[in-house]
């Protein structure tokens, strides 16, 4: 029952310290099992299945705009989503876990919703012939309330697990902190530093 540290770490003491003190005699082994050995599990499962979310929400928003530059640009929003999430477990002194890095998956689909909204509009304001500079400015004014609207709702659902001290707050925690961080400033980033990214790298014409 680790208490005070994350159970990586305590572990990963143990080992050191166990291989240097304890001598095992020819054909024995050492097994680190329990929950440490469920963790190792996880994060192999993990180490598949977020690569494969990240393909796919990139394929999705490929097949949505027809464009690889509209691609990148509503993926580039989510490292801006993924500023608030670190920094809600860092200023929480909350450890890293696999319900966390669930979370940035989970963070990663709503910064991509909210680029798309952003992107989306300001592709049919330039289609209807608005400036670039005009629709750019149009596209995230129009759209703050539906960006804004998207972040709190997730923020409002998961607040009370991210505040939760109670028995098996431990597993939910991570991933509400990571998300209510993410969203919190997600909107910010992807309303002031999106717009200047289309701007520089956009060739979306009339």
């Amino acid at each position: 029952s680790v208490r005070g540290r994350d159970l990586g770490s305590a572990v990963i003491d143990a080992q050191q310290r166990v291989a240097q003190q304890v001598q095992l005699p020819g054909g024995y082994r050492l097994d680190w099992a329990g929950e440490f050995g469920e963790l190792q599990e996880a994060i192999e499962r993990l180490a598949v299945a977020v690569p494969l979310s990240l393909i796919l929400i990139c394929v999705l928003l490929y097949m949505n705009f027809s464009s690889v530059t509209d691609t990148i640009l509503a993926t580039s929003v989510m490292p801006m989503a993924l500023i608030g999430g670190i920094f809600a477990l860092w200023i929480t002194g909350t450890p890293f876990s696999v319900s966390a890095a669930i979370g940035f998956v989970a963070l990663f689909g709503i910064a991509a919703m909210d680029g798309i909204i952003v992107i989306a509009y300001y592709n049919k304001l330039v289609a209807d012939g608005l400036a670039r500079a005009d629709a750019i400015r149009r596209a995230c004014a129009v759209q703050m309330r539906p960006v804004m609207m998207t972040c709190i709702a997730a923020c409002v659902g998961l607040l009370p697990a991210a505040v939760s001290t109670g028995i098996g707050s431990q597993v939910q925690k991570p991933l509400a902190l990571v998300v209510v961080g993410g969203v919190l400033l997600a909107p910010i980033f992807i309303l002031i530093i999106l717009p200047v990214l289309i701007e520089l790298f956009s060739r979306r014409t009339a």
